[in-house]
């Protein structure tokens, strides 16, 4: 039985500063590099492929080396439009802003970005193609994208999209109808 491995990728300048960042292609921090280098994985002989962002990519480098792997744009972060690199504080009082996080927020679509709905679409349909997993496949990815995937695997659960996002440079192991957090 195949596993499948889901890590977030570690921590940005974005992360630090509570900016919302998801198509800006950011490199990690220092401090993110610092505490990836601190983590032990144990993953070898398995598939590994990535969002092809700086920050998935050094993530994936850091843990375990220079190794081959696949870039899935698909895999990538919610496009937050208008409101990338931005603070809850800066725009508290954006009228565009307000209406966003108001109402439905699977529904509505940042301006110049996209809508959970839509990440959802191109996230699931790209987590499905992976199906069936012929050999150990480990995504190097984003918070949202991991709690979607978590969330398409485990509905029964009913956490929020916030529930599921595991801290930087950490994720989930998955077999078969069972999970366990990594590192």
């Amino acid at each position: 039985m195949s596993s499948l491995f889901l890590i977030r990728h570690g921590k940005t300048i974005a992360n630090e500063l509570g900016l919302y960042c998801g198509s800006t292609d950011l490199p990690l921090s220092d401090e993110g590099r610092k505490k990836l280098v601190e983590l032990n994985y144990n993953i070898s002989s398995v598939r590994f492929i990535t969002s092809g962002m700086k920050r998935t990519e050094e993530t994936l480098e850091l843990l375990f080396g220079n190794i081959p792997h696949e870039q899935n744009k698909a895999f990538r972060e919610l496009n937050f439009g208008r409101f990338e690199m931005k603070s809850y504080d800066d725009l508290k009082d954006d009228g565009d802003y307000q209406r966003w996080i108001s109402g439905d927020n699977e529904l509505n679509v940042a301006p110049d970005g996209e809508s959970g709905a839509q990440l959802k679409k191109r996230v699931i349909e790209a987590f499905e193609a992976l199906y069936p997993l012929t050999c150990d496949t480990a995504i190097v990815t984003h918070g949202g994208v991991i709690a979607l995937i978590m969330d398409r695997i485990f509905p029964e659960e009913k956490k929020s999209r916030y529930q599921w996002q595991p801290k930087p440079g950490h994720g989930y192991e998955i077999q078969a109808n069972s999970y366990r957090p990594i590192p």
